[in-house]
């Protein structure tokens, strides 16, 4: 095959591949509040549904086992910090509105410059400066109420808050694991997601859901989140590896568009207009950082 071909094949087997990881992260919220119904918080959900991804990737990526030794700090602090966000993003979803979650979420670009400034030592351009101020223009219009400061308002909006924030601190640790393998990186994530849950189930309100205690039927969904987290894991990290970063990020905002519709035919929320306009400004300011 042409290497022009070859380029072509790679660049759609990625751009489909982080569609899928979109349609994934944008609809995986139901599942868990469907768990969270019958009695299996989120918490215990994520040890559940990351320990099978764990076991499954000791299978796949067993010969790789000692790629996580080439930087061992960076593995478990990288563990760490995409545990919180994902953990944060799967509580702040479940109880939260779907749309104001994930918006609080995509302010991530926005600590990503603060922090690569801080700890990288990257220089803010106007650009930058600009997104900057755009993403919080919309954080705070999206925020406003009457006699208020635009902050967040309940528990589940400071999770998706702090989740967009751990995810700039995984951006800025990825870039000094430059020698951690994709198959480390991905047992990375589903240990650190693990291991931060497990440290939060002493306060959890809902009683621990034992193996035992759990229906077929809520294996069954287990089982099922477990398949999309895998996969839009994989298939996310092929996508980002094959295609420029701005390619990329235009693809994954697809989350977005199907959270959206999701959250319309399965639930009763609703966003006003200035949540929306104040939304539209955060995704501007995230699309203009991948370019910028």
């Amino acid at each position: 095959m042409p290497l022009s071909r070859l380029k072509t094949a790679h660049s759609g087997i990625a751009s489909a591949g982080l569609l899928f990881g979109a349609m994934c992260w944008g609809t995986v919220w139901y599942p868990y509040r469907l768990l969270e119904q019958a009695g299996i918080s989120g918490t215990i959900a994520s040890i559940y549904t990351y320990s099978l991804s764990i076991l499954l990737g000791l299978i796949l990526f067993y010969r790789h086992r000692h790629a996580a030794w080439r930087q061992p700090l960076n593995f478990y602090m990288l563990g760490i910090a995409v545990g919180w966000t994902n953990l944060s993003y799967v509580l702040a979803i479940i109880d939260g509105q779907v749309m104001r979650v994930m918006l609080l979420f995509y302010l991530s670009p926005l600590w990503t410059l603060i922090l690569a400034k801080f700890f990288l030592h990257e220089q803010i351009n106007f650009q930058r400066y600009l997104v900057i101020f755009v993403s919080l223009s919309g954080a705070a219009l999206m925020l406003w109420q009457p006699g208020d400061w635009p902050m967040p308002r309940n528990t589940s909006e400071w999770l998706g808050l702090s989740s967009g924030i751990g995810f700039a601190v995984s951006n800025v640790i990825t870039r000094h694991s430059k020698q951690l393998s994709l198959s480390a990186k991905t047992m990375s994530v589903w240990l650190g997601v693990v291991m931060v849950s497990l440290l939060f189930v002493p306060f959890l309100s809902m009683p621990f859901a034992w193996p035992h205690q759990i229906s077929l039927h809520d294996w069954g969904l287990i089982v099922i989140v477990t398949m999309m987290l895998m996969l839009a894991t994989l298939l996310v990290q092929y996508g980002v590896t094959h295609l420029p970063a701005t390619q990329a990020t235009v693809l994954f905002m697809f989350e977005l568009v199907v959270a959206a519709i999701a959250s319309y035919c399965l639930t009763d929320e609703v966003m006003t207009m200035r949540e929306w306009l104040g939304g539209m400004l955060v995704v501007s300011a995230t699309l203009y950082a991948a370019i910028a």
